[in-house]
């Protein structure tokens, strides 16, 4: 049984989800990773993303922005149900749309360094997980800061709600990643000179390595992660 519960206060919507995904004896429903009772957040950072979502879904969105805050323990259960990275994969996807449609105030003002996206099957599969994991890991940093450089270059006020999804969807998939048991990656204090990256002048294309580098590395890095393996054995 579902219910929702939604009060305006200011600028602010208040979301009280109450949801009940597991079997009495606590084993989850449809491959659901995640055992909700109740979810409590009120923050307008979470208003995009309560339309048009199952509440299931829309739960687990919610847990795991709140978990993408900094000095957050990690999630207690892995975060397995790609429907997650699915969303992330759609928002990425309608920032690249929006930035081509972009007329002015959509340039970058300077080239950003960003993760190969292209992936050779061979190599990552004689990779081990930590070292697939940092490649991850890298990748997402690298994103976070080209986007971060793209939203002070942009003036277009409707792409900077879809490049603030974007980093924040990011910093999201670091939490997943932490729910997983995968170690805390430490950047580097710069991307000059990293392994597996290249560089992109134009905002477009720095929005569609954010796409493929999603539905590429992170997805397998998701599908194949041990503790979601575990879980389900």
């Amino acid at each position: 049984m579902t219910s929702t519960d939604e009060r305006w206060t200011g600028s602010q919507l208040r979301f009280v989800i109450r949801m009940s995904l597991c079997h009495s004896a606590g084993e989850p429903q449809n491959g659901t990773m995640l055992c909700v009772d109740a979810v409590r957040l009120e923050n307008s950072d979470y208003t995009g993303i309560a339309t048009q979502l199952d509440a299931g879904l829309l739960a687990l969105l919610l847990m795991v922005l709140e978990w993408s805050r900094p000095g957050l323990p990690s999630p207690l259960r892995p975060i397995c149900d790609l429907r997650v990275l699915n969303h992330f994969m759609k928002e990425a996807r309608d920032a690249e749309v929006a930035m081509k449609s972009c007329g002015e105030g959509c340039t970058m003002s300077e080239p950003v360094t960003v993760p190969q996206t292209r992936v050779d099957f061979d190599v990552w599969e004689n990779k081990n997980g930590l070292e697939q994991a940092e490649e991850v890991q890298c990748g997402l940093w690298l994103l976070q800061q080209g986007l971060s450089s793209l939203r002070t270059s942009v003036t277009d006020t409707a792409l900077h709600s879809h490049i603030d999804n974007c980093i924040r969807n990011l910093l999201s998939i670091n939490a997943v990643l932490r729910s997983l048991n995968i170690q805390e990656y430490t950047p580097p204090t710069s991307a000059t000179g990293l392994e597996g990256t290249w560089s992109v002048t134009s905002a477009t294309d720095l929005l569609q390595v954010h796409v493929n580098f999603l539905r590429g590395k992170v997805r397998l890095l998701l599908l194949d992660a041990q503790a979601c393996q575990q879980d389900v054995s």
